[in-house]
């Protein structure tokens, strides 16, 4: 195996020194902030070719790579969006690439409407939304290429495949809402960059109204103006299109203002929520009534209506309660269809300790009428045609099975039926899941879902532990390929529910934010711990795996407990949380995180910030960063900063390894290159923790 890290000397310490508001912060690293440098590219080369001789000695690579192939092709169902009679979803089939954006025909058959494959053979464009009109005769879909999210905005004639509008660029997150009739709709566009200030290029997003086929350049401005430049906007279009709704949140923060526009009135938004610490989600349904679904008041989330043309309605404590906030249970979806005598009937998603359940509530506020039978497992959206109808759609997935969708119908309320089951290429292990507690440093119950080929652990075995922890996000049961091919080598593969999701509600999100930040670290610490003392696994065999926010969270478990794992895969990290906010979409996060602009929040970065923990002569676990060079949202030059960090400081002899990726962003990739880039962090893992695949 290959040992040796790249020559030290070829990533230089700068004797860069900054006073901060009081705190002195070392940068020795900064020059690795600049990809064009030749310092920078030369490092980086060297790095590639470490990695890449590192990763292909890996013994049990190819074992890994065959399995993940067979598991990761299989397929995915998605919900389906129900117009005017056409069912429109997405499925991809063992083999391909990407899924299709496919529309079921009234008399029954299927089309593809949308191929990435097709618009691009070489796998580098992805498919990043899509929205049907009213009447189901056109759909409007947004793709990137090569990874950069940016979202290209187009629109297609569904019954002859003619494209009539597009590309609009400069879409990216961008919710679109359909005038009746497919000739208009409301979507969000940054501002060009002649417009903004230099440095602000991916915020100042406005809400448009746009004509199918006309210049975006005579788009009506709606709103935004004024407001703050980081805000992600939603809209929302009642069905008859009457009722305009529009939301706005500041970045990734967990409050967003809202308004209410009477188009066939004077068209002006009114507020119905601003300046409010609180989601709210709203929009008027075919029963003519405002449903509001949020957390003001009540963390844990609830849902109730108002009259839209009433503003004394709006307020709070005149609401009518439809679901009511649970004790135990988080809020999460909910869908409007009718009853089999024609009432109206809510069905409604909670999820308990991260498993989610569906029941059936009276529209009236009435209450529950009954309890919907769920395997164990998530609830990934539940869909109803706009028009109406006694039965509903569930996207439904566990730990073994692929997404596939479910069918409610309200003759038989307490039941669900197969509608579409996503195909299994491979063999899929038996897995059991143990579900477990582990007590934090503060003595908060964390919750674990623990995967092995069995119920109770006889031996000591390799583990990898998974986790995330911010940004509202709640990590239920899903099917993954990777979590399957370390448990059908013999491994155990382990989730936990750290603070800073949506697990319990938002007060269980907030106790993971800004100053609590630190809670998740420890949450993730005692899950550690507790499998150990559980006799699931031993510090020489434990892995940690983390993503995005996640792999801040295994960079700090890294350089605060080196001693409770043997390696880490980080991947698409965040790490100097000094400099966070100057690049990429950092901006939008200081919610989550807090700014380094202000003097004790900066205390808090600098608490955790992993770039800033390395201490030198500490002998450090094995670390794999992986990042993508075409990736807007979190700038590969964390991973830069630390790799290089840990390579000069560590004292053990385990390897600091960077994979770098091109051609690749944060999100969505072809199946092949997610193969490949789970086979070699798979590899790494089991070759410092003792599994064998083969």
């Amino acid at each position: 195996m290959v040992t040796a890290t790249p020559d030290p000397l070829l990533a230089p310490r700068l004797d860069l020194v900054e006073e901060l508001h009081g705190h002195v912060v070392a940068d020795p690293y900064r020059w690795l902030e600049d990809a064009a440098d030749p310092r920078t590219t030369a490092w980086a080369a060297a790095q590639d070719e470490y990695a890449a001789a590192l990763l292909g000695a890996l013994p049990d690579r190819e074992s890994f790579a065959a399995r993940l192939g067979e598991l990761m092709r299989s397929g995915s169902v998605g919900i389906p969006v129900w117009r005017s009679g056409r069912a429109f979803s997405t499925r991809r089939d063992p083999g391909q690439e990407h899924a299709v954006l496919r529309v079921r025909d009234l008399d029954g058959t299927q089309r593809v409407l949308v191929d990435p494959m097709a618009l691009d053979p070489a796998g580098t464009t992805t498919l990043d939304a899509w929205s049907p009109s009213w009447e189901g005769d056109r759909i409007a879909y947004q793709v990137s290429v090569g990874g950069d999210e940016e979202s290209q905005l187009f629109v297609l004639d569904v019954a002859t495949g003619e494209l009539l509008d597009g590309p609009v660029d400069r879409c990216r997150y961008s919710p679109v809402a359909w005038l009746p009739g497919g000739d208009e709709l409301y979507y969000v566009r940054r501002l060009a960059p002649d417009q903004v200030p230099a440095g602000e290029e991916q915020f100042h997003r406005r809400v448009f109204r746009h004509r199918v086929g006309a210049d975006p350049a005579t788009d009506v401005l709606v709103h935004g103006d004024g407001l703050d430049p980081t805000n992600y906007y939603g809209v929302r279009l009642s069905r008859d299109g009457r009722w305009l709704v529009v939301s706005a949140s500041a970045g990734t923060a967990p409050r967003d203002d809202v308004w209410l526009a009477d188009l066939h009135g004077d068209g002006r938004l009114a507020p119905l929520q601003v300046g409010v610490d609180a989601q709210t989600n709203a929009w008027v349904a075919r029963d003519g009534r405002l449903w509001i679904s949020t957390d003001r008041d009540a963390p844990r989330g609830l849902v109730a209506v108002a009259d839209p043309a009433d503003p004394a309605t709006w307020d709070p404590a005149a609401w009518t309660t439809v679901v009511p906030e649970a004790e135990g249970a988080v809020l999460s979806d909910l869908a409007l269809v009718d009853g089999p005598d024609g009432d109206l009937r809510l069905l409604a998603v909670h999820a308990v300790d991260a498993t989610d359940r569906l029941s059936v509530w009276a529209a009236d506020g009435s209450g529950r009428l009954a309890d919907v039978a769920v395997p164990p497992g998530s609830i990934a959206g539940v869909s109803a045609p706009p028009e109406g109808g006694t039965t509903a759609w569930v996207g439904y997935t566990d730990h073994a099975t692929p997404p596939s969708v479910l069918r409610w119908d309200a003759g038989d309320p307490g039941a669900l039926t197969p509608w579409e089951q996503a195909p299994v290429a491979g063999a899929v292990p038996d897995v059991v899941v143990t579900e477990t507690h582990a007590t934090s440093a503060d003595g908060t119950a964390v919750h674990l879902f623990v995967l092995s080929l069995e119920g109770a652990p006889s031996r000591p075995r390799p583990t990898v532990l998974y986790g995330y922890g911010g940004f509202n996000v709640s990590l239920t049961p899903g099917y993954s390929a990777q979590a399957l091919a370390w448990v059908a080598a013999g491994g155990v593969w382990a989730v936990a529910n750290l603070r800073g999701g949506s697990e319990h509600g938002e007060e269980w999100h907030r106790a993971g934010m800004r100053e609590h930040k630190q809670n998740v670290f420890d949450d993730f610490a005692a899950a550690g711990e507790h499998l150990v003392a559980e006799g699931w696994t031993t510090p020489a065999q434990l892995g940690v795996f983390g993503g995005s926010n996640g792999g801040l969270l295994v960079g700090a478990t890294a350089t605060q407990r080196p001693d409770l794992v043997a390696a880490v895969v980080c991947s698409a990290p965040l790490l100097d949380m000094v400099r966070y906010e100057l690049f990429g979409l950092g901006r939008t996060w200081n919610d989550e995180y807090g700014t380094a602009a202000d003097p004790e929040e900066l205390g808090w970065l600098l608490g955790y910030s992993p770039y800033h923990r390395v201490v030198e002569g500490t002998a450090y676990p094995a670390v794999l960063f992986t990042t993508f060079e075409s990736d807007t949202r979190v700038d590969p030059l964390h991973a830069r900063k630390l790799a290089a960090a840990l390579q000069h400081a560590t004292s053990s002899d385990a390897p600091v390894v960077l994979r770098r990726e091109l051609a690749v962003g944060h999100g969505a990739r072809a199946v092949s290159r997610t193969v490949g880039l789970a086979a070699d962090q798979l590899a790494f893992l089991a070759a410092r923790t003792g599994l064998t695949a083969r």
